[in-house]
């Protein structure tokens, strides 16, 4: 049962459908999410490109997934935010701003690792 609630937990398998629609939504309505889904899709294809090994494959992987769960939770905590107040409030903005930094801390950390694969893998095919 959901605490507070009279209502049992959803199914595993609508769970996994609300998650579904959750990121259905985002890829929909954010800008951001749409750049990293793009920038995360030309990582895997210059992989691919560049014939990455395996321990390289798992790090891209990893910085994508990371990169877009950060997104997502910035999205949500912002809504969040914006459903408590609806004025200008210091704290619902420093909230915000520090999502946003999170995401922008992950995302340079992920394009430094990025650097790192993609220039190794161009080095070893000697292009």
């Amino acid at each position: 049962m959901i605490p507070g609630s009279d209502r049992e937990h959803p199914t595993f398998v609508r769970s996994f459908r609300y998650a579904l629609e959750g990121f259905v939504t985002a890829v929909t309505t954010e800008r951001n999410i749409k750049v990293q889904l793009a920038v995360g899709v030309a990582a895997i294809i210059a992989g691919f490109t560049l014939r990455i090994d395996g321990l390289s494959w798992v790090l891209v992987i990893l910085c994508i997934g990371l990169v877009i769960f950060a997104e997502l939770v910035n999205t949500a905590i912002e809504a969040i935010v914006d459903l408590a107040t609806q004025e200008l409030h210091p704290l619902a903005k420093r909230a915000k701003d520090i999502a946003a930094a999170s995401v922008f801390t992950l995302s340079i950390t992920s394009a430094i690792v990025g650097a790192i694969v993609f220039i190794r893998a161009f080095l070893q095919l000697g292009l």
